[in-house]
């Protein structure tokens, strides 16, 4: 019997209020709809880190930005490897997989507050693990997922703060240029109707994903 054939990763990124969340619900629907096995995950995950994580982005816990920096490669890691429900497992299996945040949320956030080619080097392991097949950046005003962000979110996590995501928004594409011989990214203009983007999406990417 023939191998299955290795599934396809791709990762989506944008700063928060994006719509991101919303562009993965409909990309996942409609592979779905057109019988792609598909699974859906975002970062952190629900590991020990992960759930630690969610605590210092609230606020809750307190500590230093390299330590968070650290956390989050521990994390990608167990994300990557878990055997029940690490990312390599479900793509060997010829299982698509798509992830809100990956790589380039570290490398943005992050370094803000720590430098980028630091941030970057700690990410090294994880990324000989296992790389996107292609990451979607879903560009947006900063000014307007604030909105979003304050008009939706009960709890709003340390960063969101007009001044950070706009800054934030410039490290992503510091991060693209510094990598854009290591990773594939497709920038797609989140300033549309919701369908719209959703069918740009879904024709720019479609090519990749296997049944």
């Amino acid at each position: 019997m023939a191998d299955k054939k290795r599934g396809a990763f791709i990762a989506f990124e944008g700063i928060d209020g994006s719509g991101k969340g919303t562009q993965i619900k409909k990309l996942k629907k409609r592979l779905e709809k057109e019988g792609y096995p598909i699974f859906r995950t975002a970062e952190p995950n629900d590991s020990p880190f992960g759930s630690l994580i969610h605590q210092i982005m609230i606020g809750r816990v307190k500590t230093t930005n390299d330590v968070i920096a650290a956390m989050f490669v521990a994390d990608r890691l167990d994300h990557i490897e878990n055997d029940t429900n690490g990312l390599l497992k479900f793509i060997s299996q010829g299982i698509n997989v798509i992830t809100d945040r990956y790589y380039f949320s570290s490398y943005a956030y992050q370094s803000v507050d720590l430098p980028m080619d630091w941030i970057i080097e700690a990410n090294r392991p994880a990324a000989q693990l296992l790389r996107p097949d292609l990451t979607v950046f879903i560009d947006v005003d900063p000014q307007v997922t604030m909105a979003r962000i304050e008009q939706n979110r009960l709890t709003r996590e340390l960063f969101e703060k007009t001044d950070r995501l706009t800054e934030t928004r410039k490290r992503y594409f510091e991060a693209f240029e510094k990598l854009k011989d290591e990773e594939k990214v497709l920038i797609i203009n989140g300033d549309r109707d919701i369908d719209e983007i959703a069918d740009d999406i879904w024709e720019k990417t479609r090519h990749l994903f296997v049944r």
